[in-house]
């Protein structure tokens, strides 16, 4: 056999440092699974700290060799050379912290700074200096947030970004981000949403195409998944800004178009025969059957069933605490761990179902292909629902996802989380093949993220803890895009940033500060609350006549009961007292018209 690498190449390795000579200048790195390499640092490579978005350049250049600790974990970029024993020179190193221990991203105000950096950055490259007029939102936002040609407004990007807006207000109590949620909030009442009186439900358009003073409405999908047809996921996703948005304003329309749309969920979607939702219906008969729906028809897939939990279902039912959201909650999560699982053939869930569940592995792009982080994005709300109501087979799940998948779905020697890959191996093949590309998408690292942090926040374990820092290590130094700002889409294995096509897009039809919202948001949660025993702020606006009793709830996320705590209250800048610590809710004053809430929340030591 020819020699498998006979050329130099340039790459990452991510490894906790065994030892370092300062004489030879040679650095031994240990990976994640254990393989240790040989790192010469003879030719002087540049060294820095991870930094925050809106950070300048944090240079350690001069530091390295005290920094070299047994036991630290580091970026080393460089070069390979085929010679005996391979040879790799590094050129750059990054520090996740000045200590051994320390990890930047862990500091209590990290991922509070980076949504409010993430909110800037859109806030201005759709609206600029001026007024915040929906009327000029694009999809299509470039990579240093000018706006292209494209003036297609697509529901689900504008939802997007409205959560993103209303994820920072909750965070930081600034008004500017309050008013994009909520204008972004009308703005799809106005022109996206379609008030079926007649069948008592709401559905929301695709999108318009603006031209001058005229718009034309986008009914069905314009995606080529989905072209032609109403995909449930375009549904659900309308919702998330809006009802994000609620969570701070309690504003009663939007819970009623939210019921409104859960009904054209339950009455056009749900099999309730054989339980489950289906992944489409056609704009005609609003059928799951229809003939023209073609390979999406009778079909159920991971988005029509499991996506209403993190995109507007968990954070409905924090809104309300009604019993009818927690029991639509328990019937998705008893069918997520039901249907999904399927390790007699694959350590990868199964993803595409027919109707009666039996497993589609010839559809579209997926065929028999697993989307990594859709293993993971179950495990970790598996976490969340499991905190509402405990089951087995919740935890066992979860537990079992996030035991399997670093070994399948991760780079064990560049850090991060894969795309989408083949399912099964065929005949002598040692891994799971790719079914494109190694590139790492930013959204997948969230899932890798969130399901880590909370899976060790809530039954605890080292190897989860481990997994979690080395998941948003990759992310924190190779996503953020210090020079134009937000996140990028895609980068290659190595963490080089990859700029062609759509994924050099900042905003797109699949990107729009949701993801990367959403990350920060819950990481600064888990983080905080559930690992590091730290207090926390939030953010809320509601007029009291609004809300029954006049109760506010301020749980941030589904955490274990008793985890958390009210600390103090203030509204309008004054300290108020009537609040239940232990059931997180606030009894606002009677009054009418807005009040500004902060709630202190503060973990529980058990």
């Amino acid at each position: 056999m020819a020699d498998a690498v006979g050329f130099s190449f340039s790459d990452t390795i991510a490894g906790y440092v065994v030892r370092f000579d300062s004489r030879s200048r040679l650095l031994r790195l240990k990976t994640s699974d254990d393989r240790e390499f040989d790192i010469s640092l003879a030719g002087d490579p540049s060294a820095e700290l991870v930094r925050n978005l809106d950070e300048p350049y944090i240079d350690a250049s001069g530091h390295i060799d005290e920094m070299l600790s047994p036991g630290r974990l580091l970026f080393a970029y460089g070069v390979h050379y085929p010679q005996a024993g391979g040879r790799f020179d590094a050129k750059r190193l990054v520090f996740l912290g000045r200590g051994a221990e320390d990890y930047r991203f862990e500091e209590p105000s990290w991922w509070v700074k980076q949504i409010e950096s993430l909110a800037d950055f859109y806030k201005r490259a759709q609206f600029g200096d001026g007024p915040v007029d929906f009327a000029e939102y694009r999809t299509e936002i470039r990579l240093g947030g000018d706006k292209t040609a494209s003036h297609v407004q697509e529901t689900d990007t504008i939802s997007r970004l409205v959560y993103g807006m209303a994820s920072a207000y909750l965070l930081t109590g600034k008004d500017e981000y309050l008013e994009v949620a909520e204008r972004g909030t009308e703005y799809l009442r106005k022109h996206m949403r379609v008030v079926d009186s007649e069948e008592d439900v709401v559905f929301w358009y695709h999108g318009i195409r603006v031209d001058g003073d005229s718009e034309r409405k986008l009914f069905t999908s314009e995606f080529s998944d989905d072209y032609d047809a109403i995909p449930m996921y375009e549904q659900i996703y309308a919702l998330a800004g809006p009802i994000q948005t609620y969570r701070v304003t309690g504003d009663v329309r939007i819970k009623d178009d939210a019921d409104a749309t859960i009904r054209l969920f339950d009455k056009f979607f749900k099999d309730e025969e054989l339980g489950g939702y289906y992944s489409h219906i056609d704009p005609i008969l609003f059928s799951a059957d229809h003939e023209s729906l073609g390979e999406n028809a009778e079909r159920k897939n991971w988005n029509s069933v499991g996506d209403h939990a993190p995109a507007y279902l968990i954070n409905l039912y924090l809104a309300t605490g009604d019993q009818k959201y927690a029991d639509f909650l328990e019937y998705t999560f008893d069918t997520i761990a039901d249907k999904f699982p399927d390790y007699k053939n694959s350590p990868f869930v199964q993803e595409r179902f027919y109707r009666d569940w039996s497993h589609d592995t010839t559809h579209s792009w997926q065929q028999n292909r697993a989307v990594v982080g859709h293993n993971l994005k179950i495990a970790w709300n598996l976490m969340r629902m499991n905190s509402l109501k405990a089951k087995p087979a919740y935890e066992e799940l979860a537990r079992k996802i996030g035991e399997i998948m670093p070994a399948v779905g991760s780079d064990r020697q560049r850090g991060g989380w894969y795309d989408v890959v083949e399912r099964v191996k065929e005949g002598d093949e040692e891994s799971y093949r790719f079914a494109w590309h190694d590139r790492k998408a930013w959204w997948q690292q969230e899932q890798a993220i969130l399901a880590y942090l909370i899976l060790n926040g809530t039954v605890g374990g080292d190897d989860f803890l481990r997994e979690a820092r080395q998941a948003e290590a990759f992310y924190n130094t190779f996503f953020l895009d210090h020079d134009e700002g937000a996140v990028y889409f895609n980068v290659l294995a190595s963490g080089t940033p990859y700029l062609l096509g759509t994924e050099r897009l900042k905003g797109s039809h699949s990107m729009s500060m949701y993801h990367s919202a959403e990350l920060c948001y819950l990481s600064a949660v888990y983080n905080n609350l559930l690992i590091n025993g730290r207090e926390m702020d939030f953010h809320f606006q509601p007029d009291p006549t609004d809300l029954p009793d006049r109760v506010l709830r301020v749980s941030p996320d589904l955490l274990p009961a008793g985890s958390v705590e009210v600390a103090s209250v203030e509204i309008d800048e004054k300290p108020w007292t009537d609040f239940d610590a232990k059931g997180l809710t606030v009894r606002l004053p009677d009054v009418q018209g807005r009040v500004k809430v902060k709630v202190r929340l503060r973990p529980v030591t058990r």
